[in-house]
């Protein structure tokens, strides 16, 4: 049973002609699959309504052929052939009673065009702001054409209520939406009634809202999604203005959705936003309307969420990532298993499906997005096979993900590790600047792990293939993980590169065994990243606030350029500059020597010298992978030890963030003693239909 302090998270809300079961509101969020894959993203969609979430939107989705943003892939609803797909999106979504949401998108500014090579239309004529800066411009709206997307809308809405959404979300923040762009200033330079003063710049919306209420206002509720603050100086549509809007519009829509400025402001990961960042600039704005109000802000804790409920901040608790952490959310609150909520990490692997054009991951969760693809359900696991027992080598995150995961399926674990710690590379990176939240890999897991009566773990145990023999167990799992390499080899040097014994040379393993000491202080240090994610980055923070003058050289023309991908390269930019970091883009390393290290322009290969005292060398990593191949080399002795199988996961397979290693651990505990599949895909797929030559 919940406690009654969370009571008020359970009440109904009316939104419009709909009543919500609850407060808890998954706002718009995507996951790489979009028209590509429907059913998969249903079925994502679909797992959240068992998992007792009350409101359940899509992604943002293109509701003209006019403006898209190929090649990012999201949803559609340009003609009536793409009504089946979200039908079915929307079917999954109702099924254990949420309201089905659908966002209609019309990207404006944002809208490249690159598929339909449509001129792209915005509410002045401004380039096109893209990530990737395209090369196009937007013309002017004219007033015939504002007419034209004032239909547009309505048609969209329309086929919205035959695909049996209850809600429309009208989407006009993070820059990506139309309405942002007649709101801001920034983007909005009109002369005529829809520019100048707030009101000019807020009648497209009124109208937008009115038509659609004609059309399907007495069965749809319509939502509309403003960004909070867009943080870009006088021009912008600053929350002052957010707050004059929503007071001249109070009951324009059903619903207020509240979402701060850019994407990477909103979303940021929890190395530079805490849970509930946006609170100051939400709060006051339920005042100003009788409509309800739902804001973000990565929420995780049960208690958080009930503030902002009980102190008349938010109507509706609106999550994306944390949802996708943990789609049964709100079902673990309402059955007081609050110990067992996945918590949201914050790192934004999530977000990289969409940016990366692929389908999501999450590090918490291995089954998001895998729910139709692969039969995976975040809560429960396939029956038990033939075998009895498995011993997991290495309790880094594949070797805790797949400990739990073989446990609920009934298998006895044995959790062999060589420290006296859990969580591997988790366990040292949580201590790192920003990465705590990161811990919860970990803890998550170990408290799993300790309720289940058929595991055991046994630290101080590093083992080898002689001993693993001698034990006995059916099926052996190697979960050994890697260490960072201190000869370079990474993308710009593929062979060790030239290093002098007489330099001293760190890699982050050193790090964060405190290697450096107390020594650097007041040292020139150059970090060299070559990995390209967010350890150079931590790094040379690390090095400036242990007091050394820290130089980070890297071939890439952005500092941890992986990172664009999180929406956190801009932020690590901004913090490394504040401590002080020289920060050389676009150029490599060549040779260290002593006392200095030769670096090249990636482009015209130059060279020039930096000296210093030490190097970080943040490169690429080398698996630990001695003791499963020490195993293969004794096969042939398997079959009189008991053994059936042994397999490598994780990082000790192949380096990779942290979401790569538990979504191993949790294939490995999947497909434990099931079928050979051959040659087949392991997975889903949907493929194309062709129309007719």
């Amino acid at each position: 049973m919940r406690d009654a302090k969370y009571d008020i998270l359970f009440e109904p809300v009316a939104i419009g002609p709909h009543v919500a079961k609850n407060r808890f509101y998954q706002v718009p969020h995507c996951n790489g699959g979009g028209y590509r894959d429907p059913s998969a993203a249903a079925a994502m969609r679909g797992v959240k309504s068992e998992g007792g979430w009350g409101v359940i939107f899509t992604e943002q989705t293109e509701m003209h052929h006019t403006s898209e943003i190929t090649p990012f892939i999201e949803l559609r609803l340009w003609e009536d052939k793409d009504i089946p797909g979200l039908r079915r999106m929307s079917d999954a979504m109702k099924v254990h009673g949420a309201l089905a949401g659908i966002q209609l998108a019309y990207s404006g500014i944002n809208g490249p065009n690159f598929y339909t090579k449509e001129v792209p239309l915005a509410p002045s004529a401004l380039p096109i702001r893209t990530f990737t800066n395209d090369p196009v411009q937007a013309r002017a709206l004219d007033k015939a054409e504002i007419k034209d997307l004032r239909r547009w809308f309505v048609n969209a809405a329309k086929r919205s209520k035959i695909a049996g959404f209850d809600l429309i979300c009208l989407y006009g923040a993070h820059g990506f939406g139309i309405f942002q762009h007649f709101l801001s200033r920034a983007t909005n330079q009109r002369t005529d009634e829809y520019g100048g003063s707030l009101e000019n710049r807020s009648r497209f919306a009124r109208e937008v809202v009115a038509d659609i209420r004609d059309a399907v206002g007495d069965t749809t509720a319509i939502t509309m999604r403003v960004s909070l603050d867009e943080t870009i100086g006088e021009l912008g549509f600053s929350n002052a203005e957010v707050r004059e809007f929503v007071e001249m519009n109070a009951d324009l829509p059903d619903l207020w959705d509240l979402a701060h400025g850019a994407w990477e402001d909103c979303s940021g990961p929890s190395r530079f936003k805490e849970e509930g960042a946006q609170e100051l600039l939400v709060k006051g704005i339920r005042e100003l309307s009788t409509r309800p109000v739902v804001g973000v802000g990565r929420f995780t804790s049960p208690d958080v969420m009930a503030r902002m409920i009980r102190q008349g901040v938010l109507d509706f608790i609106g999550c994306a990532r944390p949802s996708i952490a943990d789609p049964f959310l709100p079902k673990k609150i309402e059955e007081g298993r609050i110990e067992d909520i996945r918590e949201c990490i914050g790192c934004n692997m999530c977000i990289t499906g969409d940016m990366t054009m692929s389908i999501s991951r999450c590090t918490q969760n291995p089954t998001f997005m895998e729910e139709w693809r692969k039969g995976w359900h975040p809560e429960r696991m396939n029956a038990k096979g033939d075998s009895q027992t498995v011993l997991v080598v290495g309790a880094g995150p594949a070797g805790l993900e797949a400990t739990r995961a073989l446990s609920v399926r009934g298998y006895d674990v044995t959790l062999a590790e060589a420290t006296t710690t859990l969580g591997g590379r988790v366990a040292r990176e949580r201590l790192l600047p920003g990465l705590s939240a990161w811990g919860r890999v970990v803890d998550y897991r170990q408290y799993q792990i300790s309720q289940r009566t058929n595991v055991e773990t046994y630290f101080d145990s590093r083992l080898t293939a002689e001993d693993v023999l001698a034990f006995g167990f059916e099926h052996v799992a190697i979960a050994t993980g890697s260490h960072w390499r201190r000869d370079g080899v990474a993308r710009q040097h593929v062979v060790p590169m030239p290093i002098d014994p007489a330099m001293t040379v760190f890699t982050p393993d050193d790090i964060m065994a405190k290697a450096h000491g107390e020594t650097i202080a007041g040292k020139t240090v150059v970090v060299y990243d070559d990995d390209h994610y967010y350890m150079g980055g931590v790094m040379a923070e690390v090095m400036a606030k242990a007091g050394a003058k820290v130089i980070l050289v890297t071939p890439s023309a952005y500092v941890s350029d992986w990172t664009r991908n999180t929406l956190e390269q801009g932020a690590i930019h901004v913090r490394l500059d504040d401590l002080g970091v020289d920060i050389r883009l676009n150029r490599g390393v060549t040779a260290i020597r002593a006392g200095e290290v030769e670096t090249n322009c990636s482009y015209t290969g130059r060279r020039n010298v930096i000296g210093c005292d030490a190097v970080v060398m943040v490169a690429s990593r080398l698996s630990e992978d001695a003791l499963y191949n020490d195993l293969l080399a004794r096969k042939s002795d398997w079959a009189d030890a008991g053994i059936k199988s042994v397999k490598i996961i994780g990082d000790a397979a192949a380096p990779a963030p942290i979401a790569w290693a538990t979504y191993a651990g949790h294939r490995y505990a999947r497909e434990l003693d099931t079928p050979d599949i051959g040659d087949a895909l392991p997975f889903r797929r949907e493929v194309t239909q062709l129309e007719p030559a």
